[in-house]
């Protein structure tokens, strides 16, 4: 026996892909042009894998923010937020939050992972219960780990059985959490998030949102799916990060309760980490503004979500079950996922491989995330890039 037995399935599934030449997971971006483009493998490259879904990445008032933060603070804070790491830049940027989500409380967390385990760690302990989609994103079920509180998983987007298990539960619905996403990042489907808040009302439970692939999304002002659903004051907690349509690194919780603050001192992935740094914060607070001013970025994302979604659809692939910034394509044999995957990358086209476990289902996907600074053309190109990768006959039908 040795400590490294467990990754030997790991190193034969590594092996496998590299019998087609360039890895998929990893993959080296080596010079970023653009929002939407890079040098991948030598060649340039639509990147349509990225989660930059407003295309913030290169807007002129967020690099200046970072150079000008840069410049002025420094590279970085070298303590955590509970010690020295707190910068004015910082509670600002908290504030600003609170008021974007027009919440009274607002914490800032070094990434958007650490801020999901963080909340679900820290407001579950021993004697209560998690009750969590069974979709749930890593960062959720690591937290729940942490807790040591008890787990339920209820069925996908099942509204039925949540309100099954919750009644199981009788009186101890009251200290349970519910956790749930937005927008569930692997097939792009929305949560129903009415049905939802609708059976944690009604046994008394509190719920945790998040919101990390449907801020900036989703509703009038960007504040996500709550607003869509027209919601926000009955979700107890939002949680999200800066690293999809904010465009830099972090993460948030919002809420009404006043024991957010009391977070401060009981979560360890805030209290044991650097805070972000300066120059992450202040392109985090100017991408946040232009959320507010420019509602025309989501009217372009949404624009070419669909016409990526509906070209695909058109052309027989099998889809995510509605249209949205991530558009997921259904591949049932794993060699040709990865051969399919390659192919695109040699037209110019980078999008994700997601193999078991890490989907959902048995199947594989080829999943693109598609951004407002996305041309037409270019969504065209990622088009025919993938009805090209059909037989003649049916590409012949359904030609792009």
């Amino acid at each position: 026996m040795s400590l490294f037995d467990k990754f030997a399935p790991l190193s034969n599934l590594r092996s496998d892909l590299l019998e087609h030449g360039i890895l998929p997971f990893g993959v080296v971006t080596e010079k970023i042009l653009s929002p939407t483009e890079g040098i991948v493998d030598g060649r340039r490259t639509i990147l349509a894998g990225t989660n930059n879904y407003l295309g913030l990445t290169f807007a002129p008032e967020c690099v200046e923010a970072a150079r000008k933060a840069l410049s002025e603070e420094g590279t970085g804070t070298t303590g955590s937020r509970m010690a020295n790491g707190t910068y004015g830049a910082h509670a600002a940027l908290e504030r600003e939050l609170a008021e974007f989500f027009d919440r009274e409380h607002a914490l800032v967390f070094t990434t958007g992972f650490l801020a999901t385990m963080g909340m679900v760690s820290t407001l579950a302990g021993r004697g209560d219960v998690l009750l969590i989609d069974a979709d749930s994103h890593a960062s959720i079920y690591d937290g729940c780990r942490l807790s040591g509180a008890e787990v339920i998983r209820f069925r996908h987007n099942d509204p039925k059985d949540l309100d099954k298990r919750l009644g199981r539960l009788g009186d101890r619905s009251g200290n349970t959490l519910v956790v749930a996403e937005g927008l569930y990042s692997m097939l792009g489907d929305q949560a129903p998030l009415q049905e939802i808040v609708d059976v944690k009302d009604k046994h008394g439970a509190i719920l945790l949102l998040d919101e990390a692939h449907s801020m900036g999304v989703f509703g009038d002002r960007g504040r996500g799916l709550a607003e869509a659903a027209d919601v926000e004051d009955r979700v107890d907690f939002v949680v999200g990060t800066f690293s999809k349509s904010l465009g830099s690194v972090g993460g948030f919780c919002v809420s009404n309760h006043p024991e957010l603050e009391l977070v401060r001192m009981a979560a360890r992935s805030y209290i044991f980490t650097a805070s972000p740094t300066p120059s992450v914060v202040a392109s985090t607070r100017a991408a946040l503004k232009m959320i507010s001013d420019h509602p025309e970025l989501r009217d372009r994302l949404w624009d070419n979500s669909r016409q990526l979604y509906d070209t695909l659809a058109r052309a027989g692939f099998q889809l995510g079950p509605q249209p949205g910034p991530v558009v997921a394509v259904f591949v049932d044999d794993p060699k040709r996922a990865v051969s399919w995957w390659h192919r695109l990358l040699e037209q110019g086209v980078y999008v994700n491989l997601v193999i078991p476990p890490a989907t959902p289902s048995t199947s594989c996907l080829l999943r693109c995330s598609i951004s407002a600074a996305h041309t037409r053309e270019q969504v065209d190109r990622i088009s025919e890039a993938f009805v090209s990768l059909l037989p003649k006959r049916q590409a012949a039908g359904s030609a792009v």
